[in-house]
């Protein structure tokens, strides 16, 4: 059985997409995120074959709010102290459900294709191959899935750095773990992001993401009446 968790926050102003405020004012950095995620759950929520499970990170009013977005089911806190942690507490929550392939990904790669997502599946069918990276340009990785829990993956990595990916596959390479790796891609983190053109690519899915984006140039200082 196959599984997918997706990190994800309430899209709170002033807490998500910080390094989008400038240009853009928090409350709409708060929207484009919450766009995100809705583009990134509704791609997910039409995978066949594939449980999801939705973690969010604790804050007031989190449960309630994923809980009008997915069944009551699919929806978990992120326990732990840092990212490496949660993910880790994530994944030993979803392989104890009998699940003998889950990958997680984030809300920060909203056009990420979804045949990358059911590549990574395919990739473990393969008897030599134990992990799955999904290499981010910016040194970090959009997804990870493993047939097994491997705890050597989340100790040692220094988290929301550009090593990341290159920390975790000396890591797997020192604990024995065969790994494959998926294309490249990248994530939302910037107002330089917004200009990628794969974002206007509708076969990329993520139309809420594009929305905004059209009617918010990044290039454009954002304004109060932009409310």
């Amino acid at each position: 059985m196959s599984a997918l968790i997706v990190f994800a926050k309430r899209p709170v102003p002033g807490c998500v997409k910080t390094r989008l405020t400038p240009p853009f004012l928090p409350e709409e950095a708060a929207e484009l995120y919450r766009r995100m995620l809705l583009d990134i759950l509704a791609k997910t929520g039409q995978m066949a074959d594939i449980d999801r499970f939705v973690f969010f990170e604790q804050g007031d009013g989190s449960r309630e709010y994923f809980a009008t977005l997915v069944s009551d089911g699919e929806v978990y806190s992120q326990e732990g102290d840092g990212l490496g942690d949660r993910m880790a507490g994530a994944f030993r929550t979803v392989f104890g459900l009998g699940y003998d392939r889950v990958a997680i990904i984030g809300t920060d790669s909203p056009d990420l294709p979804a045949a990358f997502i059911g590549r990574a599946y395919g990739l473990l069918d393969d008897s030599g191959v134990d992990a799955v990276f999904g290499p981010s340009d910016d040194g970090g990785y959009y997804l990870l899935a493993m047939k097994r829990f491997q705890p050597e993956l989340f100790t040692g990595i220094p988290w929301s750095t550009g090593e990341v990916l290159e920390r975790s596959l000396e890591r797997s390479t020192v604990a024995g773990i065969a790994t494959a790796l998926l294309p490249v891609w990248h994530d939302i983190d910037t107002a330089a992001d917004l200009l990628r053109p794969e974002l206007a690519d509708p076969a990329n899915g993520a139309p809420l993401t594009r929305e905004f984006i059209l009617r918010h140039p990044p290039h454009t200082p954002a304004s109060p009446d932009r409310r």
